[in-house]
């Protein structure tokens, strides 16, 4: 029976505590930028602020130093080295903002490929960071009733301007689309692996898609995998999650078996999934292996090599 991932899935861990009361705290934001101890995670273009691209760690400047951001969240307090305790803020700079701080691109990093190679306190920061400043990004309107928002409670909340009260039901809170991903066997213990669209059929990996209304994750694992390989599958066991920032979803990650009495030949549906194969051990083993597989910042690559039996040495 495998056992949950989540506690070695790079974006899923974290060493911070995201101290919730304080977001309601009158004047959090601007008391942040009064105390010297306050760091910044800082984001241009989803990357995030570099101190060294090798090994790669985020450049926790202290927030007075920094120009003035287009928007400012607060994260939380730091747990361990080497700040314990000092209280960490996401700010989004603009173009003009980002060219002061730091021109070469360079150290400007991309979660999906440092992500792995972040220890928790960077990785978890990151993540979070990314995260809620995606969704503001997407959010500058009430569904509701479609004024321009404002951000509030240190960045975890919107509010049409004028509707600053909790009692108002004007609030709008951060939202996060839940996805599963699975990994499918069949009777010889082979895993099932496909090649999106999107990624030009270069590269495999296990099959996933999002949770719709009123559904359950297990009926969800059945849903996907029956509309993207045709197959049947039963006994869908959950593995583990990590949140997956791109722009706001959490991964739930599966492990099924397809049912032989539906028959075992996958087929792709031709418009998302273009290939779907059987792969042994022996055909993903190092050395062997003639597809590309997901980075070591995803759960698809953890459910793999959790199949496996062990790492690949795939970056």
């Amino acid at each position: 029976m495998p056992g949950s991932l989540t506690s070695r899935l790079p974006l899923s861990r974290s060493a911070i505590d995201r101290d919730y009361l304080a977001r309601s705290r009158p004047g959090l934001l601007d008391e942040l930028r009064g105390d010297p101890t306050t760091r910044a995670v800082l984001l241009s273009r989803g990357h995030a602020l570099l101190e060294s691209a090798t090994p790669p760690r985020l450049a926790l400047r202290r927030l007075a130093e920094v120009p003035g951001g287009v928007l400012l969240v607060y994260l939380g307090r730091a747990l361990g080295e080497p700040d314990p305790g000092a209280p960490v803020v996401a700010v989004v700079l603009d173009d003009a903002g980002a060219e002061q701080l730091q021109p070469d691109r360079v150290l400007w990093g991309d979660l999906r490929h440092i992500g792995a190679e972040l220890d928790a306190l960077d990785a978890g920061l990151f993540t979070q960071a990314l995260a809620i400043t995606n969704w503001h990004a997407s959010h500058g309107f009430s569904p509701r009733t479609g004024e321009p928002t404002l951000p509030a409670q240190g960045g975890w909340v919107r509010h049409p301007d004028g509707h600053t009260e909790e009692a108002s039901g004007q609030h709008v809170f951060p939202r996060t689309d839940p996805a599963v991903i699975v990994g499918v066997t069949d009777p010889q213990d082979r895993l099932l692996l496909g090649a999106n669209a999107l990624w030009g059929g270069e590269r495999y990996s296990i099959l996933a898609g999002f949770v719709e209304p009123g559904e359950s994750l297990e009926a969800a694992v059945l849903r996907e995998i029956r509309e993207e390989s045709g197959l049947t599958v039963v006994d869908p066991m959950y593995v583990g999650s990590q949140p997956w920032p791109f722009p706001a979803s959490i991964m739930i990650g599966f492990r099924a078996r397809v049912d032989p009495a539906h028959g075992t030949e996958p087929v792709p549906d031709g418009a998302e999934i273009l290939d779907l194969r059987w792969f042994s051990r022996e055909e993903l083993a190092d050395g062997r292996r003639t597809i590309g597989i997901p980075s070591r910042a995803s759960i698809a690559r953890a459910i793999i090599e959790q199949w496996f039996g062990g790492p690949l040495d795939a970056p």
